[in-house]
């Protein structure tokens, strides 16, 4: 399925390639080795201590917590009070600003967490932008059955994950406050405006039709 490709343009050319018949939700899910796999294709330039490889371009702040397995593109910045873990990998010129958690997600290049935002078990395009307070949810605890569902192209994709966040297309501007449900696909060049809810879980008419 090609979903994801549809939305972010390098994905193909990128070193996700290299796990092409992975669903998106399989691949955040063992971003942990994911990650680990990629360290050891890593050009010689990065400073790698332990798991972790920073480009030499990047800025780490004081005060910015980065657990392992990770990799930092050059030219990022990690502001202080940020969070990078569970198995990260970011393209060049990204920023984590500070207050922002990322966790187990991929970010293409020229990705932007402003402040104080969440995106857990994602993958987001190149120049995405969150602003302030908006959150890409990755767990579904308000649901009686939190297996992740995905409404795509009038399909329901019965995932299996109970932890998945979003697929976000180059480009896309998520306003301040905004809050992107788990299972949550975003077509490049989306805006979604600040305060807003963006959840694209199946009606339970299709779920019942076995759509």
């Amino acid at each position: 399925m090609r979903f994801t490709a549809d939305h972010i343009a390098d994905y193909a050319a990128s070193p996700f390639a290299a796990f092409s018949s992975w669903m998106p939700w399989e691949l955040t899910a063992q971003a942990v080795q994911v990650v680990e796999q990629l360290l050891t294709s890593l050009d010689a330039e990065y400073e790698v201590s332990g798991n972790v490889a920073v480009h030499p371009s990047a800025t780490v702040e004081s005060g910015a917590a980065l657990k392992g397995p990770a990799i930092i593109g050059p030219h990022c910045f990690l502001a202080a009070g940020s969070l990078v873990r569970g198995g990260c990998w970011l393209d060049r010129n990204c920023i984590i600003g500070p207050g922002s958690e990322l966790n187990s997600s991929f970010l293409f290049a020229g990705s932007r967490l402003a402040h104080f935002n969440f995106v857990g078990d994602s993958i987001l395009g190149m120049n995405v932008n969150l602003e302030a307070g908006s959150i890409i949810a990755n767990h579904r605890n308000e649901l009686p059955v939190p297996a992740i569902r995905i409404l795509y192209a009038d399909t329901v994709i019965e995932t299996g994950a109970v932890k998945f966040g979003s697929i976000v297309g180059d480009g896309c501007r998520i306003g301040a406050n905004a809050v992107l449900a788990p299972g949550t696909i975003l077509p490049a060049g989306t805006i979604v405006q600040r305060l807003s809810l963006i959840d694209q879980h199946p009606h339970e008419s299709l779920l019942a039709d076995g759509h």
